[in-house]
């Protein structure tokens, strides 16, 4: 299978790749004239031929556009921050699983010395979507917004459906409340350990979303967000 990497546009029948991905792409996996790799520019898929691979370009000749793949159901994930080795790797795992924006929440029960480094993990952050991207063969990279209060990232829009996980035991099990649904968005958020404040949950009914569980078990932050999406992606693709 064809490796896919990332460019910022076609022009008429080349591509070009430059800076550190191109310095990645003929340094470290040694590309050669002549080889095969598919490239997007987040809209289009297309199979092209390396022409020339210089320190810091590489350059494409376009051969045949390929089918784009995209998501049935346009999903945000609202995540709260939480120990960056577990959040990172939720943010692999969310790629993979096809979300489209990734909002980080500073949370009343995220640890503060994670809230404020968080800002300079951001750039690190986006090379990982970036990766998951490639590796999983998507089309286009997930946005990565910057770090947002619940109150804030609950009050933006009010399209499509609208789930936080809750450990409540009033909550109604997350297959019973996507029972039925064909929404082509759906905004999901997912609290810190420790889960959300009364007031979180307060603010969030008030913001149209509805609490769902996961089962009896506690998960942890990041096994909540793969169990979570691969439920949704269930549920709610039609294809």
């Amino acid at each position: 299978m064809r490796r896919r990497f990332f460019v910022e546009q076609f022009v008429a029948d080349r591509a070009f790749m430059e800076g550190e991905a191109a310095h990645h792409l003929g340094r470290v996996l040694r590309a050669q004239t002549g080889q095969l790799y598919e490239l997007s520019d987040g809209e289009r898929v297309w199979l092209a031929r390396i022409e020339s691979v210089g320190r810091d370009r590489v350059q494409f000749a376009l051969v045949e556009e390929l089918p784009a793949a995209h998501p049935g159901v346009d999903v945000t994930l609202l995540l709260a921050v939480v120990k960056f080795d577990a959040f990172e790797w939720a943010l692999e795992k969310a790629t993979e699983l096809g979300v489209s924006t990734i909002v980080p929440l500073a949370a009343e029960r995220s640890e503060k010395a994670l809230l404020i480094a968080a800002a300079k993990r951001a750039e690190r952050w986006k090379k990982i979507l970036l990766e998951a991207s490639q590796q999983s063969r998507r089309v286009r990279v997930p946005v990565l917004a910057e770090l947002a209060k619940p109150e804030s990232a609950f009050a933006s829009g009010k399209d499509g459906l609208r789930i936080m996980l809750s450990e409540r035991a009033t909550a109604w099990p997350l297959r019973k409340v996507v029972q039925g649904q064909r929404a082509e968005k759906a905004i999901l958020a997912i609290g810190p350990e420790g889960g959300w404040t009364d007031s979180e949950f307060a603010t969030g009914k008030s913001g149209g979303f509805l609490e769902a569980s996961l089962g009896r078990l506690i998960l942890r932050t990041e096994t909540a967000v793969v169990a979570a999406l691969a439920s949704l992606n269930y549920a709610l693709d039609s294809e």
